[in-house]
């Protein structure tokens, strides 16, 4: 029975559950480029290099392990610039019997999955996504039990199921989260680990002259392209951190310094949503390293959560909620963000650094992207749609299905505490204690008003007063408002001023980077 395949950009997986029992030699692997994936948001342009330039090294590997791989380029002058459009060619061309494919990772191409049966007249299996831990069934079982969603309960049964880090039913060091010991401030180090940088390659180089060429207006930079794109790099990659960064991330993975990118941080999130790199795999190597003294309890431990807490509770957030997620807007906010967002040309040190990296290099670590730019945004009362889209065109590692909770979840408290139980907001006083960022601004962190204070104090205040209707009950804000309530009137009033006057000069100066 002719089967045709179709792999999706984040399916780079060999092993993938489509392919699993096909037989090489009556199976046709279909990988397409669409201009429709490439264009529904304007993702940066090292995102669109990197995904393209892996699928095309993904289809040669395919091809090296004795598949027949039917690859559409997206220059192809009868590319019909959707996966819809693309599957009819290609029933066309082959006349398979049937049609398997791995479950998309999203809501909006799942419906066009959904909907090949009906437009094609062949059989269509759909099969689970199993480079997961959890399935949507057991997380929607695990949801249905509880009132509040929280992660850390949900993080505890993955580790159960997984036996990472486990003892018996204990978990190793008699504690679940080491949560409180990982939020070390760093200092400039000449031995901090750097992350490879991989040469493009002539299949890379094709890329990068297309992505330049036909994604011209779309936000970042080609210049020093170095992400890996296959995955024997990506395993480099891996094992480097392992090694060499994986022993000091736990207790640095907050921090963040002046010019330097990547810190301790494993710079793999790219690769394991791509599917070149396994995340439980991952997850295994991180254990051994502990189990064998080689990395400390509080470093394996907050990097294994990251990915079989947080990347398995995203995705089952996304799922279990469905597609109107993404216009959930609990505060009401409106606001567009500053056009500076696309550009970095902001006087604040801390965003232009978190910014300047984001369009240089597609990447910014999770402190960086939730208490920076994610923290202005909400304190400025950005719409959260807005502000998730900026996401998930800027990072080489945003896929909706993990990038939208955590931006309208988790950063913008636009689900009103589906996701957390309360604002990720700080003043600039959080900014300072984990970075270098403050001494290098020209605001004054320790000023409130004035035309030097730091905008997030101010900001960080008014956002509470305006909100206090809708968050003065919630019991980890308790004492933000008492302390506030404390304060003379004439102090909250021109704290208040103070951040009218600078949202003001946001509304002023144009605001959207569309």
């Amino acid at each position: 029975m002719k089967t045709l395949v179709p792999v999706l950009g984040d399916q780079l997986t060999p092993t993938l559950s489509a392919l699993r029992d096909a037989d090489p030699d009556d199976t046709i692997v279909l990988m397409m480029e669409v201009g429709d994936e490439t264009t529904y948001v304007r993702h940066h342009k090292q995102k669109i290099a990197y995904i393209l330039s892996a699928m095309r090294h993904h289809a040669k590997a395919l091809e090296k392990a004795g598949w027949t791989v039917d690859y559409v380029k997206l220059d192809d002058p009868d590319n019909a610039g959707s996966f819809t459009g693309e599957i009819a060619r290609a029933v066309e061309r082959h006349a398979p019997e049937r049609i398997v494919v791995t479950e998309a990772g999203e809501w909006r191409v799942a419906a066009m999955l959904e909907s090949w049966e009906t437009i094609f007249g062949i059989p269509v299996e759909i099969r689970a996504d199993d480079r997961f831990v959890a399935t949507h069934a057991e997380f929607d079982a695990w949801a249905s039990e509880r009132k509040q969603l929280t992660m850390e309960f949900f993080y505890r049964d993955m580790r159960r199921k997984t036996g990472l880090l486990m003892d018996g039913k204990k978990p190793v060091g008699d504690r679940w989260n080491f949560d409180k010991e990982n939020r070390k401030p760093a200092k400039a180090d000449l031995f901090m680990p750097q992350p490879h940088v991989f040469k493009p390659d002539a299949i890379t180089k094709d890329v990068l002259v297309l992505v330049a060429e036909r994604f011209a207006d779309h936000p970042g930079t080609l210049d020093g392209f170095a992400y890996a794109v296959t995955a024997k790099d990506a395993e480099k990659q891996a094992a480097y951190f392992l090694a060499k960064a994986l022993p000091q991330f736990g207790d640095y993975e907050d921090a963040m310094l002046t010019g330097e990118r990547y810190l301790w941080h494993s710079i793999l999130s790219p690769y394991i949503n791509s599917g070149l790199l396994d995340p439980l795999d991952l997850c295994r190597r991180a254990e051994a390293e502990y189990r064998a003294g080689r990395a400390p309890l509080n470093s394996v431990e907050g990097y294994i959560r990251q990915i079989i807490g947080w990347r398995e509770y995203m995705r089952g957030i996304y799922w279990r909620e469905g597609p109107d997620y993404v216009t959930r807007n609990f505060l009401n906010h409106k606001r567009k963000l500053p056009g500076w967002y696309w550009t970095g040309d902001t006087d604040m040190h801390c965003l232009k650094e978190a910014i300047g990296q984001t369009l240089e290099t597609a990447h910014a670590h999770h402190i960086q992207r939730l208490m920076v730019t994610g923290n202005f945004a909400l304190l400025i009362g950005a719409d959260p749609a807005e502000v998730h889209r900026w996401y998930l065109e800027v990072y080489v590692d945003a896929y909706e299905w993990v990038e939208l909770p955590n931006t309208l979840g988790m950063s913008q408290f636009g689900d009103g505490g589906l996701l957390g139980s309360k604002p990720y907001i700080s003043s600039g006083a959080y900014i300072d204690r984990m970075s270098d960022y403050c001494g290098q601004c020209r605001y004054d962190v320790k000023k409130r008003v004035g035309e030097d204070a730091c905008p997030y104090n101010a900001l960080y205040w008014d956002f509470l007063a305006r909100h206090e209707g809708k968050l003065g009950d919630n019991q980890r804000l308790r004492m933000p408002y008492a302390t506030w309530k404390k304060q003379s009137a004439q102090s909250r009033n021109e704290t208040r001023a103070q951040a009218k006057t600078f949202l003001q000069s946001l509304d002023t100066a144009g605001e959207s980077g569309y």
